[in-house]
């Protein structure tokens, strides 16, 4: 009789168990179908953008009934294409972009709504070991900058002129690579230097390939570099969607301001399995020095400004566009 009650009690705890977890797993489901699918595309996957995989990692995406699914379209004329052919939502790249778009006669144009990098993020890679470099040292010099209208090249050209480098004179800034092939470029012989993200710098320089011997970031001074984008009619159509994502982003510029390199580090180490939590502790350093991340992701009109003036000083643009036209403030 003991046998028996003792077995009952075992089959019944196995059932309660087992409807418990069936249970769980459709509440999970239930949780999942709740949140809004969205899609965005980035521009590269470089620790340059930590505040983003924060809050990825952290989940603060999901805090705010968000379902962000990431996709790598490298390069801002990429990012551009996705977003406008829907296969996006949002893109994350250079601004500059929604301004060809516009100027291209695009009606449902691409719209700004939040920044999240405020320096450029890549770092000047020598072929040979230089000593106390100075910008002199470019002169006469080819660099590998990248696509030709991008941010990464105008940045690049800006920080020459800012500190007396004629960039078509001085130096020859190649143009030709495209932007997920540069480090392979150099590694194969191509060009004195490139202009490279992290960690691909850092690849190089423990592959013995090259030095890191400036911060373009420090050379240029702040300016819009990258930010969120979207079509107009998908912003007007889902203004709490861009609301809940903006302040997510915000929680991950918080996350990096508030804590140390190691936390960052650590928060974002799934992003990046092939780096080591050393190394990519070093990278955050590297970003924390030169004040790559602003403290909100507000783009003014004074940086909207600023970043014409580049675009009009490499030529790119011939006349500004309006801040209300491209820039979207709730």
């Amino acid at each position: 009789m003991k046998k028996r009650i003792l077995t009952y009690v075992i089959c019944s705890l196995i059932l309660l168990i087992l409807v418990a977890s069936v249970m769980l797993d459709f509440n999970k489901d239930n949780d999942k179908t709740k949140l809004k699918k969205i899609t965005l595309a980035e521009v590269a996957h470089t620790i340059f953008y930590a505040p983003q995989y924060v809050a990825l990692e952290k989940g603060f995406f999901k805090d705010e009934g968000l379902d962000v699914e990431l996709i790598l379209t490298s390069g801002a004329d990429k990012v551009t294409a996705a977003v406008l052919s829907g296969d996006a939502d949002i893109g994350f790249s250079g601004s500059e972009a929604t301004i060809y778009v516009y100027n291209g006669g695009e009606k449902d144009y691409l719209k700004t709504f939040a920044q999240l990098t405020q320096k450029d993020g890549s770092f000047l890679v020598s072929r040979e070991k230089i000593d106390n470099f100075t910008v002199e040292d470019l002169k006469g010099k080819n660099i590998i900058g990248g696509r030709a209208g991008g941010m990464p090249v105008m940045t690049l050209k800006y920080a020459l002129m800012q500190n007396g480098i004629d960039p078509d004179k001085d130096t020859f800034v190649d143009t030709s690579v495209a932007f997920a092939a540069m480090s392979g470029a150099f590694i194969g012989g191509q060009g004195d230097f490139v202009a490279l993200f992290e960690p691909n710098a850092l690849d190089i320089e423990k592959q013995g390939y090259g030095y890191v011997v400036a911060s373009l970031g420090e050379m240029g001074g702040v300016v819009p570099y990258t930010s969120y984008s979207a079509r107009k009619s998908y912003i007007k159509e889902n203004k709490d969607v861009i609301k809940k994502f903006e302040k997510a982003i915000q929680r991950g510029l918080d996350f990096v301001h508030d804590n140390s390199d190691e936390e960052v580090a650590k928060a974002i180490l799934n992003q990046f399995p092939d780096t080591s939590l050393k190394d990519l502790e070093e990278v955050v350093k590297r970003y924390r020095k030169i004040d790559a991340w602003p403290k909100t992701t507000s783009f003014s009109e004074e940086s909207f400004d600023h970043l014409q003036d580049i675009m009009i000083e490499n030529k790119d643009l011939e006349e500004k566009v309006s801040y209300s036209k491209l820039i979207y403030n709730e």
